[in-house]
């Protein structure tokens, strides 16, 4: 008896008309569920791409964003497509930074945000780039400090 090809399965795939997923510049959001409270949520994007704008070489940075929601937070898949759009597009480092905290800010209009970008070695020098929008008024809650033991 022949043996059957282990891969024959994988060969008569047939591949989506369309992907399921797709890269997207739309930011979805949702209600926030604790909009009382000051409380910040934190992403890390570690697997950004895009294009150096004069080169077209691929360009990896590491984002950290920090936000203090007010009555809207953002759908971390859309967030997820909304980065892997940037992958075949040509921006300087500053550029993109700031684009990406205006983007945010015009979904979610939050209280706070800070994005930092830590931009990977290219030519010899590594590029860090933090940008940060406070509402107008808004204030932070004080810093808690506890007792020593």
């Amino acid at each position: 008896m022949p043996r059957k090809n282990p891969r024959s399965a994988l060969d008569e795939r047939v591949a989506p008309a369309v992907p399921p997923t797709a890269p997207s510049k739309a930011l979805q959001v949702f209600p926030n569920p604790a909009p009382e409270r000051d409380y910040v949520i934190r992403f890390d994007v570690p697997e950004f791409t895009c294009l150096c704008p004069l080169t077209g070489q691929p360009d990896f940075a590491h984002f950290s964003i920090e936000i203090v929601a007010d009555r809207l937070c953002v759908e971390t898949k859309s967030l997820k497509l909304y980065f892997w759009s940037y992958r075949n597009e040509g921006g300087f480092h500053e550029k993109v930074t700031n684009t990406i905290l205006d983007d945010l800010v015009k979904a979610i209009a939050p209280r706070w945000c800070r994005i930092h970008a830590d931009w990977f070695v290219r030519g010899g020098i590594r590029t860090f780039v933090t940008a940060e929008h406070r509402k107008k008024g808004w204030k932070p809650a004080p810093p808690v400090t506890l007792p020593a033991d």
